[in-house]
């Protein structure tokens, strides 16, 4: 029987790379997917199949996926994990970003999910793991349309299980907590470029100055934690519906859960500094 084959995205750096290498050391054929192929030397090293793909970019997921299926025949496992953190106050973000962070954060990832659930359907077989993150399940000052991304990624990942379970396809959400990747860095950067003058100074300087904490990229958890649980998920016969797992995921997730929102406010609120 030929091997089973992944598609990783964002695999450059971080989670998908260390994701990309999990499937690899499992056994899959594995291709790891981003814009910049350069930057994936590391794993072509290593034997995963390099390839170029912008989630923007209907025509280069499409040609990917028929890369693909041209070469191996099969998609076992899709795992969206391209992404990244737009901050900054509603009111400052131009309405351009915001449509840019739900093109590289949604609709890329729904997109490609479209173009390989036709092969998994025949197939009667497949994976598809959506990375959403804590912050699909709580929020942070200046993080609306990022948490937006995450938020709706988590309810249209529960509306697919549901459609791809008579098809033998299953859907998984990987809810990473804080993880040692670029993340925070760019999230800081695109929260200064939108709001650190104006009304929202003070506030934005105090969530920049939390993203970038050494003290929490101490505490960060590595990326080979997220990838694990991508790798339990995928091997298992029967995978739970969600894995919540990194720095402060599962506690922040039930702390939500419990609290009252204007308590899980002032919680939020201190933790990051916020001015009051």
């Amino acid at each position: 029987m030929p091997a089973k084959t992944a598609l990783v995205t964002g695999a450059s750096s971080g989670i998908g790379e260390a994701t990309a290498l999990k499937l690899h050391e499992l056994g899959y054929t594995v291709y790891g997917a981003a814009r910049r192929t350069d930057r994936l030397q590391k794993l072509a090293d290593r034997g995963i199949r390099p390839l170029a793909m912008d989630v923007t970019d209907d025509d280069s997921m499409r040609d990917g996926v028929e890369k693909i299926t041209a070469e191996t025949g099969r998609i076992d496992v899709l795992v969206n994990n391209a992404g990244y953190g737009s901050y900054g106050a509603l009111e400052d973000v131009t309405l351009d970003e915001a449509r840019y962070q739900f093109e590289v954060n949604v609709f890329g990832a729904i997109r490609l999910t479209q173009l390989v659930l036709p092969r998994m359907r025949a197939q009667r077989s497949g994976t598809v793991v959506n990375v959403t993150s804590m912050g699909g399940k709580i929020y942070t000052p200046l993080g609306g349309w990022y948490h937006g991304t995450k938020f709706a990624m988590e309810a249209l990942s529960d509306c697919l299980r549901l459609e791809a379970k008579p098809f033998g396809v299953d859907v998984v959400v990987i809810e990473p907590g804080g993880i040692a990747t670029e993340w925070g860095g760019i999230a800081a950067d695109k929260l200064e470029k939108s709001s650190a003058d104006g009304a929202y100074a003070a506030q934005a300087a105090a969530v920049a100055s939390s993203l970038r904490s050494e003290a929490n990229t101490k505490r960060n958890s590595p990326p080979r934690v997220i990838a694990d649980a991508i790798g339990k998920a995928v091997t298992a016969r029967r995978p739970k519906t969600r894995y919540a797992t990194g720095f402060g995921a599962r506690p922040l997730i039930a702390l939500r859960r419990i609290l009252p929102d204007r308590a899980f406010d002032t919680v939020i609120s201190r933790a990051v500094g916020m001015p009051r």
